[in-house]
């Protein structure tokens, strides 16, 4: 590659100028000593001036695509390791704040474990509290342990050791570019949700694996909208793209044992949220109904992936 550098950060921001330039400064305050990076920024379409307020920073490395029309997630991270010069590639979203030593931990972590071709940081809440970022890959077993109440068991972060775990959730999660050249980088047909968990399915598949370095912290702000039907989208979305994700890799007798098992799952924790886990329980069954966030998207009602 052409002028290659050690690291390149790339963000993925819809809408969220504060956050993004909370992100950009930790990008900036947690950049290791010596090590060669670049900046990359997709703003995806957003109306909040978010690309303007890239603009202004006019940061040596920093480089912003501004599209016209926003696009899935798994499009815009696929965008971004093509165009990045870097032998490893920090994705973050918008809404991720690198902390302490984070990068270095990460980059620290891949390059002592060759056949490692993800590495994803401990996410914290914006308290300070750990979140669950890295699990099982989904199928019917981690589907039977959320109807029977044992979801415990598909989480695989916490503790204080890096290790070899299925998935890392991709909101601040380094990759080896190589790796996913090698692959194909993220499929598109996950708009949102899923995609990661297919990337680093598809890199299992080929002798690659994930790591969880709880060495490496983010802050993850996650400001998702209160607002119904915003709310209803994204349930939409996330079962519909798990759908997709257990058919691809299971096939279509998993998928229905899936969908069942889900659904009996929010069922049995209806009296915790009537309303949403209905709704959930509706959708885990019947994944193909209602609006997401991509025919939204498409219809041009919700300017925003």
């Amino acid at each position: 590659m052409v002028d290659q550098v050690d690291l390149t950060y790339c963000v993925v921001n819809t809408n969220g100028r504060e956050l993004l330039l909370r992100c950009l400064d930790a990008i900036e305050s947690t950049a290791p000593g010596g090590v060669e990076h670049e900046v990359l920024v997709l703003d995806n379409a957003s109306s909040d001036g978010s690309a303007a307020a890239v603009r202004e920073r006019a940061h040596p490395g920093l480089r912003l695509i501004a599209l016209d029309a926003p696009q899935g997630k798994a499009a815009n991270d696929s965008r971004l390791l093509q165009e990045a010069r870097g032998r490893h590639c920090l994705l973050l979203n918008e809404d991720s704040e690198l902390l302490g030593d984070a990068p270095r931990a990460l980059m620290d972590a891949l390059d002592a474990d060759p056949r490692a071709a993800v590495a994803g940081a401990q996410l914290l809440d914006p308290h300070g509290h750990p979140q669950p970022c890295a699990w099982r890959f989904p199928g019917v077993a981690s589907a039977a342990a959320f109807a029977v109440f044992m979801s415990r068991w598909v989480v695989q972060s916490g503790g204080s050791e890096t290790r070899r775990v299925d998935w890392c959730q991709s909101s601040a999660m380094l990759v080896r570019r190589e790796a996913a050249e090698a692959v194909g980088w993220l499929d598109p047909d996950f708009f949102v949700y899923s995609d990661e968990t297919d990337f680093e399915k598809r890199l299992s598949d080929a002798d690659w694996h994930a790591l969880y370095v709880p060495g490496a912290q983010a802050i993850h702000h996650e400001q998702l909208s209160s607002d119904l039907d915003s709310a209803s989208r994204r349930i939409v979305e996330f079962h519909r793209n798990r759908d997709l994700y257990i058919r691809k890799h299971h096939g279509p007798a998993a998928a229905l044992a899936v969908r069942v098992l889900i659904a009996i799952g929010y069922a049995l924790r209806l009296p915790r949220d009537p309303r949403r886990f209905a709704l959930h329980a509706r959708q885990a069954l019947r994944p193909a109904g209602g609006e997401g966030i991509a025919d939204a998207v498409r219809h041009a009602r919700l300017p925003r992936s």
